[in-house]
């Protein structure tokens, strides 16, 4: 089922604006499919060949801006999301051919980076047990995400590859009590780590085009939401501090977490949940931090929050220690503010916003699709070409 505050803010454009709503989870399939049978592997199966770059595209923050490592330019997020194609396509259904042919699109379009979620509700991929336990992840798993990245890094599109979701909570999936012991019990997160996260960046860390992990999508529902378990931000903090500090320590992969509300990414409102001086002190690491922080925004928080298209990140109440970009946003824009994504992504530019990244280029619900991303996508690259392609734009 899709998270309800997100199609609500789509369907309801000409409506008046949501200001309370509760929700919980993506997609009406994830409640149902069934789990792959495929070979289970402990560790990340040697593959026969994987992308090694040459560390010249790797993204690096200087001055609290995305630069490339190897120029040191400044890249501007023209983003998308394109989060799933088959829901749990890694290790369940995955079709190498829409991967190259949008990533090609993408590029062609001006889109730099996309997000992509790996696992969309944890039926699929990861081996986890029924005590929380995690023991790896099935070799198709890592097969399929071999393929990911390669395309990714032929067609120079960044990705942004968020891990995990509020949807491995939700009570209606197969596995939900797994996933919510797996983040309440330190050890069982150690479990998480060694088998499954230090394997990924190990294996895809040669690769430029991962340029950042997102830990959680949405943790907000986690909290909120009763079907999530309303587990608190203790116990979620704790695990996002531990997974970080694991990434920071093993690759040169940059670290978020996809917030949906700023509501708990700031001082400024409810709290900072996933800010430095918190993750370090549950987890006692000086590497459990993010690199750049990444919220959420949809037309219902304007009642709460005011629109982030038309004001800065610290205005927004963001911390500005370190870059800050949308997440996530509506490809149809803010249709009650009769205001398009070209003109939203645009106003974010001006408004020192490091980056934005549309839900969805490929139109998994009704916010907009690939109409409304390539138009802006474009407007952005014909503006600042020297941003989104900061080494130049090259022809396939």
């Amino acid at each position: 089922m899709i998270n309800l505050k997100k199609t609500l803010s789509c369907l309801l454009a000409g409506s008046m604006l949501l200001t309370c709503l509760t929700a919980c989870g993506k997609d009406a399939a994830s409640s149902s499919e069934p789990v792959s049978g495929g070979t289970e592997s402990t560790e990340s199966s040697a593959p026969a060949e994987l992308v090694v770059s040459d560390g010249s595209k790797r993204i690096e923050i200087k001055d609290g801006k995305f630069v490339l490592a190897g120029s040191g330019k400044e890249i501007w997020f023209n983003g998308a999301n394109t989060p799933w194609d088959n829901w749990n396509d890694f290790g369940m259904d995955y079709d190498e051919t829409f991967w190259d042919t949008h990533f090609a699109d993408l590029h062609a379009a001006g889109v730099n980076a996309t997000r992509v979620w790996i696992t969309c509700n944890g039926d699929a991929g990861v081996k986890i047990k029924p005590d929380g336990t995690v023991t790896g992840a099935k070799d198709e798993h890592w097969e399929d995400l071999d393929s990911l990245f390669a395309i990714a890094a032929k067609h120079e599109v960044y990705i942004m590859a968020t891990l995990i979701s509020f949807d491995h909570f939700k009570d209606s999936n197969q596995k939900y009590t797994r996933w919510r012991a797996m983040v309440q019990d330190e050890a069982l997160t150690q479990t998480y780590i060694d088998t499954y996260v230090i394997p990924f960046v190990e294996r895809y860390d040669s690769n430029d085009y991962l340029f950042s992990i997102d830990i959680c999508n949405e943790p907000d529902w986690i909290v909120e939401n009763q079907e999530c378990g309303k587990i608190q931000f203790d116990y979620l903090s704790r695990f996002f501090g531990h997974v970080a500090a694991a990434i920071h320590e093993n690759s040169d992969i940059l670290v978020t977490v996809g917030m949906g509300m700023v509501k708990y990414n700031s001082d400024h409102q409810n709290g900072n949940y996933v800010s430095d001086k918190l993750l370090q002190d549950l987890t006692k690491n000086e590497n459990a931090y993010l690199d750049y922080y990444s919220p959420h925004f949809y037309e219902w928080q304007i009642p709460n929050w005011g629109n982030a298209f038309a004001m800065s990140p610290q205005e927004f109440g963001m911390d500005t220690d370190r870059p800050v970009v949308l997440g996530e946003c509506p490809a149809l824009g803010l249709v009650n503010q009769k205001m398009g994504l070209t003109f939203c992504v645009e106003s974010a530019y001006n408004n020192g916003w490091d980056g934005v990244f549309a839900w969805t280029s490929n139109g998994t619900d009704d916010c907009g699709g690939w109409t409304e991303v390539s138009a802006s996508a474009e407007n952005m690259l014909s503006k600042i070409p020297e941003l989104v392609f900061p080494d130049g734009q090259p022809t396939e």
